[in-house]
């Protein structure tokens, strides 16, 4: 029986490795905001199930089913963000936490149902596709992190790291969101970048600069 709680740790370890990390249990310690041994027991039982290897280094993976279980909860927190946005107006900014909640209560029928209502569409209102699962994915069509951008060149905001709500909200507050055009005027001394987002001009710390993938305009 696949339960909540094994959903979410399948997530997160698709998730963690979509972000480039490897996976091991102070990850999922960190990422699920659990204690270490919460991770121990679970991973565990999703051993036990089939559901994911831990290699002798302590990397964390997913098998075959474990991936396809990861991937559906994932594409229907995926629908639950566009349904939020696209029917209810939610803010881009608001809708990942109601989709954490709200992912495991969607039926097969009620999935139908979203995919009839709302088309077939790759990307979040965050910006993520749901093909592109890892940096080197992202590259390969032609995408790089804010940090790796050159000064004096225009980008188009393409995706940003979901996760953090306040986050989110600095970037929203900035006028920092999926497809508009940012112009890097420089990298300072201090790590920071100086950006012009249409008539403003803001400095963006390299933490939050690394969790924006940007394309060129």
């Amino acid at each position: 029986m696949i339960t909540i709680s094994k959903e979410d740790y399948l997530k997160a370890i698709a998730e963690a490795e979509a972000e480039g990390q490897t996976v091991i249990a102070a990850t999922l310690a960190h990422w699920l905001s659990v204690t270490r041994a919460a991770v121990t027991f679970a991973l565990k039982r999703l051993r036990k199930d089939g559901l994911v290897v831990v290699k002798p280094d302590g990397h964390i993976q997913l098998t075959a089913e474990g991936r396809q279980i990861a991937e559906r909860t994932l594409f229907r927190h995926h629908l639950i963000e566009r349904m939020l946005s696209e029917i209810f107006g939610m803010q881009w900014f608001e809708v990942h936490d109601e989709a954490e909640r709200l992912e495991h209560a969607v039926s097969p029928a009620f999935e139908k149902k979203l995919i009839e209502k709302l088309g077939h569409k790759d990307t979040c209102p965050h910006g993520n596709s749901l093909t592109l699962r890892s940096p080197e994915a992202r590259r390969r069509k032609g995408l790089q992190l804010l940090t790796e951008t050159e000064p004096g060149s225009r980008y188009r905001i393409a995706s940003l790291y979901e996760r953090d709500r306040q986050l989110l909200e600095f970037f929203e507050q900035e006028g920092i969101r999926p497809g508009v055009q940012v112009k890097v005027e420089a990298r300072n001394y201090d790590g920071t970048l100086s950006l012009a987002v249409g008539k403003r001009q803001i400095r963006l710390g390299g933490p939050a600069a690394g969790k924006l993938w940007v394309a060129k305009a």
